[in-house]
């Protein structure tokens, strides 16, 4: 995917305010307009045109293209990086009709929605405001034992000369135990507020985790390297299995090889359903730095009739 410059494509500069960016649009709207253009590929022009002013004219989204597209040229190579709107408060976006770059960037920004609304001509009406949603990280710890945290979000806003600035909201939140990659955790009256006497939308905060030097996500399952010694793995043993301070312990079968899987059902992520954990061997040679080490290795090539690569002779 290539990188789309938007203020290039409306000629305004990156710190243009709102109202420049509308004079913009209004320019080229006037141009490439395919009921009244002449220019050539007219029809595709105002579609990027389109594209770049729905995100400069609106608050959350370019606030979030500021941050992602430092640095990039127009047409240079670019994938957004995992968790690129981590911490961002956003409400609901619509990628109808745009090209692939947009729906990258905001795809899944924002999961909001707009609740009720005025009827037309009434005078005095009362609606609930708007869902917002962010994404959060938080630890896999925090997945066996529940935790309270303190959450900073990020929260776009326009100031009054028509600039695009960040405010920084920090909200207490109790984390449940068993949450798991991709759950919604509602904070009830913490989205945008409502007019008249309507309520304040929800806040939705969508859980992604922490990168674990050992563990890997997939849902509510766990996976990690398990090591063990040759002789554990030829002989069979119970060996620990390091998952914070769960006191897990597993049966290696005699003869396992590096390589092999052991599932543990429920002992993944604690959820109203357990997820599995899953263990991939690694059988780890001693290193054979001493007199000792050596002559045990010597012994072992010896008196031991093994060949691994039987099978991979040609």
């Amino acid at each position: 995917m290539q990188y789309k410059d938007y203020y290039q494509i409306l000629g305004v500069n990156r710190d243009a305010v709102l109202a420049d960016i509308k004079k913009a649009y209004r320019k080229l709207a006037r141009k490439y307009h395919p009921d009244i253009s002449k220019e050539a590929d007219a029809e595709s022009h105002m579609k990027e045109i389109n594209e770049a002013y729905a995100v400069l004219s609106d608050t959350e989204k370019r606030a979030a293209y500021d941050q992602l597209g430092r640095g990039y040229r127009p047409g240079q190579e670019f994938r957004p990086p995992p968790n690129w709107d981590a911490g961002f408060e956003f409400s609901s976006t619509d990628t109808a009709d745009f090209g692939d770059f947009f729906s990258q960037l905001f795809g899944k920004m924002g999961a909001g929605r707009a609740r009720g609304g005025p009827f037309e001509g009434q005078a005095d009406f009362h609606t609930q405001g708007e869902d917002h949603h962010a994404k959060v990280l938080l630890d896999i710890v925090d997945a066996f034992n529940g935790a309270a945290r303190q959450i900073s979000l990020r929260v776009p806003r326009m100031d009054a000369g028509g600039h695009v600035i960040l405010d920084t909201r920090t909200l207490n939140v109790k984390i449940p135990k068993g949450v798991y990659e991709g759950q919604i955790i509602r904070l009830a009256g913490q989205g945008a507020p409502g007019m008249g006497n309507g309520k304040s939308g929800d806040l939705l905060l969508e859980v992604h985790f922490n990168p674990h030097p050992r563990l890997r996500v997939d849902g509510s399952n766990l996976h990690m390297s398990l090591p063990v010694t040759p002789w554990e793995a030829a002989l069979g043993a119970m060996v620990p299995v390091n998952l914070f301070d769960t006191g897990l312990k597993v049966r290696i079968p005699e003869g396992t090889q590096s390589g092999q899987q052991l599932r543990l059902r429920g002992k993944g992520i604690p959820s109203a359903t357990p997820g599995d954990l899953l263990l991939d061997i690694q059988v780890v040679l001693p290193p054979a730095n001493t007199a000792k080490a050596k002559e045990l290795y010597e012994t072992m090539a010896r008196e031991l009739a093994f060949d691994p690569r039987t099978n991979h002779r040609s």
